[in-house]
């Protein structure tokens, strides 16, 4: 076996990806799922569909070509000659880890010193500060520190990343540009432009504190009061705790009539109302580690408005180039953001079919593969001997930006900045 993914579940988000690196690898890979989905997950559609190449794990350290009789292992059973799982794990010429907190899985590989990809999303998510807990330290050297100099790298699903794992200074020079990458679809010139719906604004989440909805009924409510002549709707879609006060709010600041509340809706329902409408908004903030629909509503020709606090916006969205990106907590500011958009609709619409390209051509599962597969080539990871690989081998500079090109390490707090400053260097 040359590539093994393991992670907690097979979900959607990963379905294109490993599809396209079972083709690239002929067959040379499979998905190894340790443990099952939660009801919650599988109600929003998350569970993808079944493919040859994923494996469950079962009691005993065996694993199984289907969901069936899934149960999740119990690390203290072993069978005679040791776990399949284990033998996949150490013998495969890469292992991607990722969403999985049980080390266990890649306890002997990082011990064997054989190449390891983890992949996952900030460290950090509700503030930097709890990287001063000595038992948190404690814990982060154990996991990733004290493997500065082993062959182990780091997919970062997420732009800030790079800084929660210079805090710890793990990775130095190991750290990769990558994400979440959900279903690209393929339009025809002009599609799906035909169908959207002017002055249309779409919101799509689950309504909890961190993903904001406040937000968006408080821009409802600013658009009504300055832009008497210009047509709008906001179609919000989703539920959650914060539903009916959110229901609550609208009637309070008096836009019941500009905003539709859809309820919960599944994917493919998502996704139809983003090829119907003109701007997407998303409004969480650092708590989302990557938010991956920012990859759908730039594929459906969005033109996005996001905080720049979420993991996908710093690297997926260039300042006014293909979306825009307001400050994290800024209110007055997104709302004159999709003002600006509503009065001018043929920058609405540039900025719309720029997003669709940038998914296209970069930001997409298949580019995501084929760049990890020619890394991991590049580096003699793979088609050749998967003994020890110390001192680990440098990532070759393939690509300036993108998936695999390595990730900057900028501190959060600079990073608008950065930002804005980066685009206006681009356009001279």
């Amino acid at each position: 076996m040359q590539v093994v993914f393991v992670s907690n579940y097979f979900n959607h988000h990963q379905l294109s990806f490993c599809d396209a690196l079972y083709e690239l690898l002929e067959g040379s890979f499979c998905f190894l799922q340790t443990q099952p989905m939660e009801e919650e997950r599988v109600k929003m559609g998350w569970q993808a569909e079944e493919r040859p190449y994923v494996r469950y794990v079962q009691p005993g350290g065996t694993t199984t070509g289907g969901p069936e009789a899934f149960m999740v292992r119990n690390p203290d059973e072993e069978t005679a000659g040791g776990p399949e799982w284990r033998h996949l794990l150490l013998t495969a010429d890469v292992v991607i880890f990722g969403g999985c907190d049980d080390e266990s899985y890649i306890r002997e590989r990082l011990a064997a010193g054989k190449p390891i990809f983890r992949y996952n999303e900030r460290l950090y998510k509700e503030g930097q500060w709890k990287a001063i807990s000595p038992r948190g330290l404690l814990q982060k050297y154990k996991d990733h520190t004290r493997y500065r100099k082993a062959p182990v790298y780091f997919l970062c699903a997420g732009a800030y990343v790079p800084c929660d794992l210079g805090i710890i200074h793990a990775y130095p020079e190991k750290m990769l540009r990558f994400g979440y990458f959900p279903e690209t679809r393929e339009y025809a010139p002009g599609e799906p432009f035909s169908r959207k719906k002017k002055g249309s604004i779409l919101w799509a989440a689950r309504m909890i504190d961190w993903k904001h909805p406040e937000l968006v009924v408080k821009t409802a409510a600013y658009l009504k009061e300055h832009l008497e002549e210009i047509p709008f709707h906001i179609t919000m879609i989703g539920g959650g705790e914060l539903e009916e006060e959110v229901h609550s709010l609208a009637e309070e600041l008096g836009v019941t009539d500009k905003i539709t509340f859809a309820g919960f809706r599944g994917p493919e329902d998502v996704r139809a109302a983003m090829e119907e409408s003109e701007i997407y908004l998303v409004t969480s903030d650092r708590k989302e580690g990557w938010g991956a629909v920012v990859n759908e509503a730039m594929n459906s020709g969005c033109a996005v408005v996001a905080d720049h606090m979420i993991g996908a916006a710093p690297w997926m969205i260039r300042q006014r180039e293909n979306g825009i990106l307001y400050h994290d907590g800024c209110e007055q500011q997104l709302q004159e953001y999709v003002a600006e958009l509503l009065q001018d609709p043929a920058e609405c619409r540039r900025l719309g079919e720029a997003a669709q390209q940038t998914v296209r051509t970069e930001w997409n599962a298949r580019t995501a593969a084929e760049r990890l597969v020619s890394l991991c080539r590049e580096m003699g990871f793979l088609g050749g001997t998967v003994d020890q690989c110390l001192p680990a081998p440098p990532v070759p500079a393939l690509w300036t930006d993108g998936p695999c090109s390595l990730a900057p390490v900028i501190p959060e707090r600079r990073m608008y900045r950065y930002l804005t400053e980066r685009n206006k260097e681009d356009r001279t």
